[in-house]
């Protein structure tokens, strides 16, 4: 037992000799954390896919069930490869710019086994934040189903990506310019949601609507499945801000608790809306309303309170409920699946309210606490900074990208004839459903 014991130290003290990187890599790293990350990466792809595909595939009807699907399938490959060739050093690398991190982590060059970020592998800290960009050009997938080319949907994505997303995870996240400005963004108010909810409305109005908008009944053809898809939504979306903490911690704990808290309270909002208006609650309301208060909540989470918590999932469920109902029957724009009222103006109320309800001084309601020398109305001030200049630069670059594609692929939308046959047919030459 005692030479047994020799031998294991000795070859212990000859790999600490030859391969001091490594060493020194297992001592920085945090096993806790690092499981925590890894798990969280699983939930926030697991949103997507399969939690986002089926949330928007019943919400659809028949003929176009398989397109949607296939439209979040691709973007998860699509995006998942360009994270590899250029996003991940774009958003995270370690430029001097206040405005994107260069091109010295293409390919992940300079990266291996021993890289960390803080006390995890660099690599786990890459996938976790992989995850965001697959689901952020996915959520704009519900402002144009059911007409948008296959061809056009692809490039448009992963364009899009590249020049609004990449960017903006740099600014937020990746040391930038609102980063040091202190805007609170804990999990992708601006980043994710006000980014993909601004897209959306620019091209459900550049895309026009739906040949039958306002005009026939455009049912959800499964709510089974749109209800197996929010379940997920809202479990996975405990990875999304929870492990925004990057840590197994109190942190992780309060964001995953408030996210619960809102969620719950976003739905019961629109549930009680609906039966106070029309005398019975529906079942998209209500995970409409989950889905508003996750959407709201995102940026606060590492910010407010369970009593903050309230607040925002009651702000978020009354505000996007109307922002819906205006949009499709005031404005008339046929954002299909509600992605500007429901995630765009979610990010913006929740990045609003982080503002204020991070303050320590709110009694019941209060928050972590705001930055040294700053004040709520300070902080506003940076909020609202972060809110327009996201939304500005993605619906300026949402505008040029839609007309590049439309030029470069004959048009963004399928025929009259396509559209009435459905694009799982004139897309794929499939069916969702053989019957």
């Amino acid at each position: 037992m005692r030479t047994r014991k020799t031998v294991c130290r000795f070859f212990a003290a000859l790999t600490a000799m030859l391969l001091p990187s490594l060493a020194l890599a297992q001592d920085d790293l945090n096993g806790a954390n690092t499981a925590w990350i890894l798990t969280s990466t699983a939930l926030v792809l697991f949103m997507t896919l399969p939690g986002l595909s089926l949330f928007y595939g019943g919400l659809v009807r028949t003929k176009n069930v398989l397109s949607v699907l296939m439209q979040c399938f691709s973007i998860a490959v699509v995006i998942s490869i360009l994270w590899l060739l250029v996003g991940y050093s774009i958003a995270f690398g370690p430029s001097e710019s206040a405005y994107w991190g260069g091109l010295s982590r293409a390919l992940f060059a300079g990266i291996d086994l021993n890289s960390m970020s803080g006390d995890i592998p660099e690599t786990v800290f890459a996938a976790f934040q992989m995850t965001f960009a697959i689901i952020t050009p996915a959520l704009i997938v519900g402002a144009f189903v059911e007409r948008i080319k296959f061809s056009a949907m692809l490039l448009f994505c992963t364009l899009w990506t590249l020049v609004v997303y990449f960017p903006v995870a740099n600014w937020v996240w990746g040391g930038g310019w609102l980063g040091q400005m202190g805007l609170i963004d804990f999990a992708g108010g601006t980043v994710v949601h006000v980014t993909a909810g601004v897209a959306a409305l620019v091209t459900a109005i550049i895309l026009g609507p739906r040949k039958d908008f306002l005009s026939a009944a455009t049912l959800p053809h499964n709510l089974t499945m749109s209800f197996t898809g929010a379940a997920m939504l809202w479990v996975g979306w405990f990875g999304f801000n929870a492990g925004s903490a990057l840590a197994a911690d109190g942190a992780a704990g309060m964001a995953l608790f408030v996210t619960h808290i809102s969620a719950s309270v976003g739905a019961l909002t629109w549930i009680v809306i609906e039966w106070l208006k029309y005398g019975k609650p529906s079942g998209l309301g209500a995970i409409t309303g989950m889905v508003a208060g996750l959407a709201t909540i995102t940026p606060a989470s590492g910010s407010v309170g369970p009593a903050g918590a309230l607040l925002v999932g009651l702000s978020g469920g009354v505000i996007c409920y109307y922002a819906t109902s205006y949009l499709k029957q005031g404005l008339k724009i046929d954002d299909s699946l509600d992605v500007f009222p429901v995630h765009g103006v979610g990010g913006i109320v929740g990045t609003f309210l982080a503002g204020i309800l991070v303050s320590a001084d709110l009694g019941i309601f209060s928050g972590n606490g705001l930055a040294e020398g700053a004040t709520i109305g300070s902080q506003v001030g940076v909020q609202v900074t972060g809110i327009v200049a996201t939304g500005v630069y993605t619906a300026i670059l949402t505008v040029i990208l839609l007309k590049l594609v439309a030029a470069l692929t004959g048009g963004l939308r399928v025929d009259e004839e396509q559209e009435q046959q459905g694009l799982d047919i004139s897309d794929h030459d499939e069916k969702g459903y053989s019957m």
